[in-house]
């Protein structure tokens, strides 16, 4: 009897090994797959059983979770929704993240292990702590300047912090309210097909995701390239450049939309936008110079990430003489992100030292413990120090006295360029208005912010599009709220 008692405690025995095996292949092996089978609904369920930590802005919230007493328990909300759109992105329990909601999920959702200081607890137990928050570097002010200049028109506004590369605007329009898509269910589906089918395209973050031709913005960079190549040494000497222009090797004539460009000097083609004159000089420069020069300001970087990610800004490195005159002055394939235009701006107002820029000044737990504080880093020397002085002139001429007055602010230094930058099938579509330029109050040693603004207007008539009439007085407002400005009251979640 002992025998066959001691044989079923040996068959027991091995039943208890084979049940832990089968345990451990389950929970570790085979747990990532049992995890990502769609039909296994426990990671949502456990996903949206908490709050998520918010996203701030000027340290007040611009999100929130509201309990549905669904399945799928807390759904995101959003105060001045598609204010601020173009920063959080959407939460959707539906269609996922998008942008910053997206780029700081780990710290918003609860699962980031430098939110404890015992992470391995929580993975044994299967808890969480709770979301963490992330503090924008965005000012509700300029944003609110930005967003109100703009008035449902096509177009965005970055303004940026030159110093440091602090994003304190990111506007992007037409916008959306994310909230529409935070659930689940045949709304939230509607919605997303809605928005998806409007022409118009309010999902588009054209700030960080839209490139446009510059247009004559982009002869800041060919200015810096030609004073730090020394193919410029007087910028008020004549330049013998004809009007209209033929562009190397073809029988094309390169117009201006003004008069008084005939042998103008680099400072006048500056200040009144002289198409010939930068695209000659663009060619004198010559290709490599004028890439790496683009280069430098940020161009055909692929990988910036502010931290959501941004699209590349292009400036081609195979043309030919005409090709290159055309780029000079921000055509042919020359194109960039409102983002781009504004580290041109503000690397000119930076003294030539490009700053990363950034939009997450610091990521903190529930209490308010920080997690991570935003890393401020340079890209670079954009141009010489020299050079960045000298341009900073010339830019302050724009808007004193040539094609940029819309851009005055009293009582302060302003620097500015204006661009028209044609587009379209044989540049048949109406213009883009581009302004870009910098700002210093009175009596501050440097700038205080530095802006792009473009306005894709498909409703105002052709002959009405300027960089001074479309885009300038909505970059005013911007800098006048970034150096004068109180943050903007926010309405709560």
């Amino acid at each position: 009897m002992i025998r066959y008692i001691r044989w079923c405690a040996y068959f027991c025995a091995l039943l208890l090994v084979a049940l832990l095996v089968n345990v451990a292949r389950v929970q570790v092996w085979e747990a990532a797959a049992y995890g990502a089978n769609p039909a296994n609904k426990r990671p949502a369920i456990q996903r949206y059983a908490e709050p998520r930590g918010d996203i701030l802005v000027d340290g007040r919230p611009v999100t929130g979770s509201r309990d549905s007493g669904q399945l799928l328990r807390y759904e995101r909300t959003y105060a001045n929704g598609p204010l601020y759109a173009p920063v959080t992105g959407f939460s959707s329990q539906t269609y996922g993240t998008s942008l910053l909601e997206r780029a700081e999920d780990a710290v918003l959702s609860g699962t980031d292990p430098r939110l404890s200081a015992f992470p391995l607890w929580y993975d044994l137990s299967r808890g969480r702590p709770a979301g963490g928050n992330a503090a924008t570097t965005v000012r509700a002010s300029v944003q609110r300047a930005a967003y109100t200049g703009l008035a449902g028109k096509r177009g965005a506004v970055v303004a940026l912090e030159p110093a440091t590369g602090r994003i304190l605007a990111l506007v992007s329009s037409p916008s959306y309210d994310p909230a529409l898509l935070s659930g689940t269910g045949a709304g939230v589906k509607a919605a997303w097909a809605r928005l998806n089918a409007d022409p118009a395209r309010p999902m588009l973050n054209r700030a960080l995701r839209e490139t446009y031709p510059p247009g004559s913005t982009f002869k800041i960079v060919t200015a810096a390239a030609a004073l730090d190549a020394g193919v410029v040494t007087d910028v008020d000497a004549p330049t013998q450049t004809p009007d209209p222009y033929p562009l190397p090797g073809t029988s094309t004539l390169l117009p201006n939309a003004g008069t008084g460009c005939r042998d103008a000097s680099m400072a006048e083609a500056v200040q009144w936008s002289c198409n010939t004159v930068m695209a000659k000089i663009g060619v004198r420069v010559g290709l490599r110079a004028m890439a790496d020069a683009a280069r430098r300001f940020g161009f055909n970087d692929g990988a910036l990430r502010v931290p959501a990610w941004v699209s590349r800004s292009n400036f081609d490195t195979d043309m030919s003489p005409d090709q290159l005159a055309l780029s000079s002055i921000g055509q042919f394939n020359t194109t960039a992100t409102p983002l781009q235009m504004a580290m041109v701006a503000a690397a000119v107002a930076n003294g030539g030292e490009l700053a990363y820029p950034y939009l997450v000044d610091r990521t903190t737990q529930d209490d308010g413990d920080q997690v991570r504080r935003g890393q401020q880093r340079s890209l670079g020397r954009a141009m010489n120090p020299a050079t960045a002085l000298r341009l900073q002139e010339l830019m302050v001429k724009v808007v004193e006295n040539g094609t940029g007055p819309g851009a005055v602010i009293q009582g302060a230094v302003v620097g500015g360029k204006t661009g028209t930058a044609q587009h379209g099938v044989g540049n048949a579509g109406t213009p883009y208005a581009w302004f870009i330029g910098w700002a210093r109050a009175e009596g501050a040693p440097l700038p205080g912010v530095a802006v792009a603004v473009v306005v894709e207007d498909a409703e105002a008539h052709r002959g009405d599009i300027s960089g001074n009439g479309a885009a300038a007085p909505i970059a005013r407002a911007v800098m006048e709220a970034a150096l004068y400005g109180a943050p903007a009251p926010l309405s709560t979640p």
